[in-house]
């Protein structure tokens, strides 16, 4: 009889929990939903500690910073920060904050009160204060902001008010307030990294995300699904879709089977050989424009044999890039020769690319004392615009240079893995890439090649430190003049041909295929997934 009322009880149990979910669905079919076909799962939902795009696009919807970029362009606008002063020398800036802006909650933390300075200077001193209680949770490892020069760079950050802040540079710098619009400047709650310490898990506060954003976090199942809800209370007015959910699948052609199914609304990169089809659906629109990116075989400098230029040059010359871009990039890409995209103000045209030439590749690999390499070759585990397929990339590669007689043996990790070895110094060579942050050859320049970037962990996987080159960037930061520091940048990319720490691969075009039933969504030039204004027709 016990067991019988324990079946009806069970019973009853799942008819409510059906109930609830059935409600549940009900009330959401009732609202916009849009759904994301996302390429990955993040490392965390705090732009402070990543560095990869999948990993900002997932914590763009919770944050908000001082000040944003403008969607669709590189233009800085105001965000939590309604308005800017900058001193005459360029080492000041206050910043008036806006008023009622309010935070999520979630079942550990309710806000008990508004935004204000003392959560833009916790945001800022986790990552530059060392002594700071957050400075070594999630690892400590905060890659943009010491890339960036950003410690060495401030000099002071002060409350003057509940709602003005005051950053004081120890020189002026042009770069500061674009800078400081990219996602890792993004502004958490102090009140809820205060809670959470106090509760003993810090790390929630990298994992359950708190921010003034358009939409909030709500769950994430890892490669599966991330789940946020519009934030009713936000400063700039409730978005227009209710549910923002990102469909997690590695694979492109899966992505495009659920964006044809109507399974989701937009997908993130195609296959390059895909495009046609998508763009011949009547359901569908896909949107372009060339990327601000570059994708490039990183040669390891500290490593032999690659200390010697002549070897990397002759790297330069044994690989076919074409025949890269043909059968990879199918039309979607140019040849690289720079290491920034020739769609940024300072790019070099004058710089005339190595050839494809075998021959002297051998030429150049005997005059160096080098009868043969045995190198590994890093190939990237993951699609990003600016490289479709690494497996493929790297087989091409792997053949091309057999031909001069660099033998390969092809490496690849798990994502994070694969950056965290790469930043580490672990390869000899491996392939990379990058999408602009903020539209400045800074950002490309010093990020990636700087002499700080150089460091154990640090983006220049290069590990490539020139003085000659870094100064020139050094003084392209502080000055103001914009012919002055395209002369300065031209001058550096002549330094990086030279001595050439990469192969620079391509350039590619950014396509977003989407249901025709998106509107509002703007292709962003710095790659990021932004869906505040937009909206979806029935």
């Amino acid at each position: 009889m016990k067991r019988q009322l324990l079946g009806v009880a069970a019973t009853a149990v799942l008819a409510m929990c059906f109930a609830a979910t059935a409600q549940f669905n009900a009330a959401e079919a009732k609202e916009k939903t849009l759904k994301y076909c996302s390429e990955g799962s993040p490392e965390n939902f705090n732009p402070q500690i990543n560095t990869t795009g999948t990993s900002f696009d997932a914590a763009q919807p919770v944050f908000n910073g001082l000040v944003e970029f403008e969607p669709g362009t590189t233009k800085v606008i105001p965000g939590v920060a309604e308005k800017w002063d900058i001193a005459p020398d360029g080492k000041t800036y206050t910043f008036h904050l806006r008023k009622n802006v309010k935070f999520h909650s979630n079942k550990n933390f309710k806000p008990t009160r508004d935004f204000n300075a003392d959560d833009v200077i916790a945001t800022f001193n986790r990552m530059w204060k060392q002594d700071d209680p957050y400075y070594k949770v999630s690892g400590g490892a905060y890659d943009y902001f010491n890339d960036m020069g950003m410690p060495d760079l401030l000099k002071s950050i002060d409350k003057v008010d509940d709602h003005t802040v005051r950053f004081v540079l120890n020189e002026a710098n042009v770069t500061f307030l674009p800078d400081i619009a990219m996602n890792f400047a993004q502004i958490h709650s102090k009140e809820y990294l205060d809670a959470m310490m106090k509760a003993g898990t810090p790390e929630k506060v990298d994992q359950d995300p708190i921010g003034t954003g358009p939409f909030s976090f709500v769950t994430y199942q890892k490669d599966a699904q991330i789940r946020y809800k519009a934030f009713k209370d936000y400063w700039g007015g409730k978005p227009k879709i209710d549910n923002l959910v990102f469909l997690i699948s590695t694979d492109a052609a899966v992505r495009k089977a659920k964006l044809q199914a109507g399974e989701c609304d937009i997908m993130s990169y195609p296959n390059a050989t895909d495009i046609k089809a998508l763009q011949a659906d009547p359901k569908l629109q896909v949107l372009q424009q060339p990327g601000l990116n570059i994708a490039y075989l990183a040669m390891n400098v500290q490593k032999k044999p690659f200390d010697d230029v002549r070897v990397r040059q002759a790297i330069n010359m044994a690989i076919d890039k074409k025949a890269l871009i043909d059968a990879i990039y199918q039309g979607q890409g140019e040849p690289a020769k720079n290491p920034i995209p020739p769609t940024i103000w300072a790019y070099n045209n004058d710089i005339q690319p190595y050839p494809y030439d075998p021959e002297k590749a051998k030429a150049l690999l005997k005059e160096a004392g080098v009868t043969s390499i045995d190198s590994d070759l890093w190939a990237m585990p993951v699609q990003r615009p600016y490289n479709p397929d690494g497996k493929r990339m790297a087989e091409m590669m792997q053949a091309d240079l057999a031909k001069v007689g660099v033998t390969t043996h092809i490496v690849s990790y798990e994502w994070g893995e694969y950056r965290k070895r790469m930043q580490n110094g672990d390869h000899q060579m491996a392939q990379f890439g990058w999408t602009g942050d903020n539209g400045d050859p800074d950002n490309f320049m010093f990020v990636l090649l700087g002499c700080d970037a150089a460091r154990q962990g640090g983006q220049n996987v290069a590990k490539w430190c020139n003085k000659e080159f870094t100064d020139l960037l050094v003084k392209a930061r502080v000055n103001p003049d914009i012919k002055q520091r395209k002369e300065l940048y031209n001058k550096a990319q002549v330094i990086f041909h030279q001595e050439v720490p990469w192969v620079p691969i391509a350039h590619s075009v950014v396509s977003v295929p989407m249901s025709k039933k998106v509107t509002g969504f703007k292709v962003h030039p710095l790659g990021i997934m932004i869906f505040t204004h937009v909206d979806k027709t029935d």
